[in-house]
């Protein structure tokens, strides 16, 4: 029998083909990781995707392919195979020649800090080579993943590394622990104010234990969770027009959202929705 964790969905046709699996990590995991998908992918032509702003720590877990990475105000892209993408504040163009082949791991910002054993600080706005990180746990993990027969031994894998680094790594502040999930939880719609109030710190102090722990200052995080949710809503079977999702979502008018699209999605909403692809991404003209 499968494991009802585990989803594969498949399109066959040229000149792109694809295969995506996604499972849902072990709950001893809830607080770190909100998700895994692997991935075959083929197309006869190179392929370019947007990779828009969003509140994980992204690791990039491959079984031999390249993508070149590219932020939108770089000239020349950056060329990986496994590496991974802390939190930003802008989106991301990815390119590979017409196949890649592995796994993306999603992780919230303080589970990347248990897990990595890096602050998330270290991570924002960069894209770091599996090699530059600490050990080869990247790299070692991704040949013994290769190596598995199929998806669920593969994601199998996974899940027991990261459970052994969850117990082994760094404790985040709890305070900053719950000061994001509050965040989190509101998509983004709590004053940064509010929150260092309750924990009992001056708003200066509560920024820069924030920024260590999770990435970017409490105001910026909370416009890229803000973002994400009206992402979210948008990508939904009948989602209700833009003017309803960004007043849903707090922003100011239709404008307002449309704004945060061209900075944080580099397009409008309604380019990167008939641009989408199946793992949420969207095709870069």
């Amino acid at each position: 029998m499968g494991d009802a964790r585990l989803t594969i969905d498949a399109h066959e046709a040229e000149p792109y083909s694809w295969t995506m699996a996604r499972w849902a990590p072990h709950a001893g995991l809830a607080e770190h990781a909100t998700g895994y998908t692997g991935y075959v992918e083929r197309s006869a032509l190179p392929l370019r995707r947007r990779e828009v702003a969003n509140g994980n720590v992204t690791v990039i877990i491959s079984f031999g392919d390249v993508l070149d990475v590219r932020r939108a105000d770089d000239e020349a892209p950056q060329r990986h195979t496994s590496f991974v993408a802390g939190l930003h504040d802008h989106f991301v163009v990815t390119e590979h020649g017409g196949r890649q082949f592995g796994v993306q791991l999603d992780l919230t910002p303080l589970g990347a800090y248990r897990i990595l054993g890096l602050p998330p600080s270290e991570l924002a706005h960069q894209v770091v080579a599996a090699d530059e990180l600490d050990g080869t746990v990247l790299t070692e993990l991704a040949a013994r993943m290769a190596d598995a027969p199929d998806w669920t031994a593969r994601f199998d894998v996974l899940d027991r590394e990261l459970l052994r680094r969850a117990v082994d790594g760094p404790e985040p502040d709890p305070a900053i622990t719950w000061a994001w999930h509050q965040l989190a939880g509101a998509h983004g719609a709590v004053p940064v104010g509010v929150l260092a109030e309750e924990i009992g710190w001056s708003r200066r102090h509560f920024a820069t234990r924030f920024r260590h722990h999770v990435g970017l200052a409490p105001k910026v995080a909370a416009r890229i969770l803000r973002f994400q949710h009206a992402v979210d809503r948008l990508q939904q079977p009948g989602a209700p027009d833009i003017s309803a999702v960004a007043a849903s979502c707090g922003y100011a008018d239709h404008s307002h959202l449309v704004r945060e699209f061209q900075h944080l999605a580099g397009c409008a909403p309604t380019a990167l929705l008939c641009a989408q692809l199946p793992d949420g991404g969207g095709f870069a003209g």
